[in-house]
């Protein structure tokens, strides 16, 4: 099958890419000019310069296919310039979406969040959660929740959209890093002197990237399907890496407020007045309040989607990470004698 996958030079679609060329696809990537290409290099996978906010370059890339990934976003809690989130965001899935439609694509997979699946007081979050737009903290979630009614409005004609919402993924390939990943890596960096009180959903990105083949496979049009796993607390998660890499995991709990405070004052100094992404991200410390568990249950009944141990993932992030020079050498070799 001839399929487009944009964002592709990113974490998610970094690594369906790989996993789709991997079976056989013809995989035809939309990549920017001058982007990081680390994620599909030497992989086989063709290479159409263009962006999501150019429709010609679309147009171009998507002739021929059968099928369409719109992975490509703007992931990121801080930006110097927030308003180019949301067009890349909003406008860009718009593009993509008119530009399947016109090509006459057979089946859409749209990659949401799991940041626009409501969590209720008490109870796991799931697909029919109704949403407080008051928890839509940023350019990043909002820009993501007007995303994903564009994509259910095509979906509401006659164009086949589905769409996956994918909860906090770890593995390889995290060149930039996500968010995410970030939260791997500061670990690693010993840039966590301190943890919050809060939770969330993790899951082996290898699992997420067979959820969006089995959405496109069996996923209904216009339903959405939550790709996780286990729910976590951050504290569970730096035992885990602890665990991993003998690594000691920060003992003292901060209280919200401190971090709130913190968190605003570095924005004001990093973000506004030096122009450099801050420490300490506001937006993921405000929707951090409240835990985001969910239930996957959705995803694994209908679509089969599997759950793979989270520890192997995290085993397999830490890994990468020291193997492509994010960590110094000798924190590096520390890991090594302990995660082997």
């Amino acid at each position: 099958m001839k399929i487009l996958v944009t964002g592709a030079t990113g974490f998610i679609g970094g690594n369906l890419a790989r996993e789709l060329r991997r079976r056989g696809d013809d995989v035809q990537a939309l990549v920017r000019p001058g982007s990081n290409r680390l994620t599909i290099q030497d992989t086989g996978i063709n290479q159409v310069e263009g962006d999501i906010l150019d429709r010609q370059s679309i147009d171009r890339a998507i002739q021929g296919c059968e099928a369409v990934y719109h992975v490509a976003a703007a992931y990121t809690f801080w930006s110097r310039d927030p308003t180019g989130v949301s067009r890349a965001n909003v406008q860009g899935t718009i593009n993509v979406l008119e530009a399947a439609r016109q090509a006459g694509v057979s089946r859409t997979v749209y990659t949401s969040t799991v940041g626009t699946i409501g969590i209720p007081q008490t109870g796991l979050g799931d697909e029919n959660t109704p949403l407080d737009l008051k928890s839509l903290h940023g350019y990043y979630k909002n820009s993501k929740h007007l995303a994903e009614q564009k994509a259910l409005a095509f979906a509401a004609g006659v164009m086949p959209v589905v769409i996956v919402n994918p909860t906090l993924p770890v593995g390889p390939w995290d060149v930039k890093p996500t968010p995410t990943g970030k939260i791997v890596l500061d670990f690693l960096r010993r840039k966590v002197p301190a943890y919050l009180k809060t939770g969330m959903n993790i899951v082996d990105v290898a699992d997420v990237v067979e959820g969006h083949i089995l959405a496109l496979e069996k996923g209904k049009p216009r339903e959405r399907y939550i790709l996780g796993n286990q729910n976590v607390s951050l504290k569970q998660i730096f035992d885990m890496l602890s665990d991993l890499t003998g690594l000691p995991a920060p003992r003292i709990r901060a209280p919200y407020w401190l971090v709130v405070g913190v968190g605003y004052a570095d924005r004001f100094i990093e973000g506004t007045l030096l122009r450099r992404e801050p420490a300490i991200p506001i937006e993921g410390v405000l929707a951090s309040k409240h835990p985001a568990y969910v239930s996957c249950d959705k995803a694994i009944n209908e679509l089969g989607l599997p759950q793979s141990s989270v520890t192997d993932a995290l085993k397999q992030s830490v890994n990468w990470f020291v193997d492509h020079g994010y960590v110094s050498g000798k924190i590096q070799e520390r890991i090594r004698s302990d995660i082997a």
